[in-house]
């Protein structure tokens, strides 16, 4: 077990905790949440750039790493829809989640045709990841209402992700439309 990968297996198992702490009935589980979501963020850095550098990179940290990221997105999103309680918050939510389905099925989907790499990450997905963590991070640190300027600013690097997360979509689905409109072979 590679400390790459054990960093990702830490990031999981923080969600839980992230979970029970962001319901905790105090002024400082919003900020307490948010900084346990800000150490998940690092970890997802810091188990690339360990995996890289170490030559630590494992089957394993491939497959488990994505998945580690989207759960802790997915999960905050859903916390964030319930406490704003706001249609715009879900509609944004609702695309990012949606997008991550979409794409994680037509990875697969290339993978099995041998044609991986015609979806692999982009610059934009990086800038997309950017935009979507800071605004987790501020929206998480204070509650809904009780300050007005960060809840507009996460709202405005929120919905930047989802703008960044649909143009990304349209260009992975752009790259993979040729072989989608190809018979298939019997």
């Amino acid at each position: 077990m590679t400390l790459a990968n054990q960093l990702t297996l830490a990031r999981i198992a923080l969600i839980p905790l992230f979970v029970v702490v962001f319901y905790l009935p105090y002024k400082w589980s919003y900020p307490a949440a948010a900084l346990i979501f800000f150490f998940a963020a690092l970890t997802d850095w810091l188990d690339g750039y360990i995996a890289r550098k170490y030559q630590q990179s494992t089957q394993f940290g491939a497959f488990l790493d994505p998945v580690a990221d989207k759960l802790m997105v997915a999960v905050a999103l859903v916390l964030l829809v319930g406490a704003h309680k706001s249609a715009l918050m879900a509609l944004a939510s609702a695309v990012i989640i949606g997008r991550e389905i979409v794409i994680s099925a037509l990875r697969e989907w290339m993978a099995e045709l041998g044609k991986r790499s015609s979806v692999a990450v982009s610059f934009l997905g990086k800038v997309k990841t950017a935009a979507q963590m800071a605004a987790l991070i501020t929206l998480l640190a204070f509650e809904p209402e009780s300050h007005p300027t960060a809840q507009l600013a996460g709202y405005f690097l929120l919905y930047l992700a989802a703008g960044l997360t649909l143009w990304s979509m349209f260009l992975y689905l752009k790259a993979a439309w040729p072989l989608m409109m190809q018979e298939k072979s019997q």
